[in-house]
């Protein structure tokens, strides 16, 4: 198994664009030592050579050497679906033929994560799935780029109300929404340090911004019903 961990996350998202628009596809050489990829542009004038020492990771693990193909282009938009203070853990199992990412938001960056987090999922796909449980609500898309999951466990003990995640549930409920209005609806964010989301099964999803003490600004969705989620 591989497994390396950077709690700065954003080393990797800048690695990715200053390389996928000068190699669009790369084997990565995964070892003990580290991580490493030589290759040379379509047009066969330059060479880029990326050495990635297992020393500079926060966590390393590296059972077997493997080298796996990756398309640079969808990797960085897939790493756009991090924040630049994310963290990012890269997982493949041995002689895997993907590659796992996943983003960690560190505890003191809550603020409108729901609302961050609903916008880089559009990076993926053009549908999210919420799915809405006791323990947390989980934020779904899929594209041909991958699979991109968010998830947000209730958290009512902290020093600010605001990076609360507070969840009222009377039923379980999943239910599936066009990405491009809810990337409108986003607009608002400034408004507001928060946004609380309303819904249930059929009837069309809340968003609610704050205005302070002046009021507030709803939005109304529809969700997606199975025809539509299938053409």
């Amino acid at each position: 198994m591989f497994e390396a961990r950077l709690v700065q996350g954003s080393i990797l998202k800048k690695v990715l664009e200053a390389l996928k628009d000068l190699i669009d596809e790369a084997c990565w050489d995964i070892t003990s030592s580290g991580i490493s990829l030589q290759s040379m542009d379509s047009s066969h004038v330059s060479l880029v050579q990326l050495t990635l020492r297992s020393d500079g990771f926060d966590t390393y693990r590296c059972d077997r050497n493997q080298s796996i193909g990756v398309k640079m282009s969808s990797m960085s938009k897939i790493l756009k679906c991090a924040a630049s203070e994310d963290i990012i853990t890269l997982r493949a199992e041995d002689n895997a033929d993907t590659v796992t990412m996943v983003f960690e938001s560190p505890s003191k960056f809550y603020s409108c994560i729901i609302t961050l987090d609903i916008i880089d999922l559009s990076q993926i796909g053009d549908a999210v799935v919420i799915s809405c449980a006791k323990d947390g609500v989980k934020f779904s898309a899929s594209g041909e780029l991958g699979t991109g999951n968010v998830k947000l466990s209730q958290t009512s003990n902290v020093d600010k109300e605001e990076e609360a995640v507070t969840i009222e549930m009377n039923e379980p409920v999943q239910l599936t929404f066009a990405l491009r209005y809810l990337n409108f609806f986003t607009k608002a964010t400034p408004l507001s340090p928060t946004v609380t989301l309303s819904m249930s099964a059929d009837i069309p999803l809340v968003v609610e911004y704050k205005i302070a003490d002046m009021g507030h600004v709803k939005y109304y969705l529809a969700p997606k019903i199975e025809d539509e989620e299938a053409s």
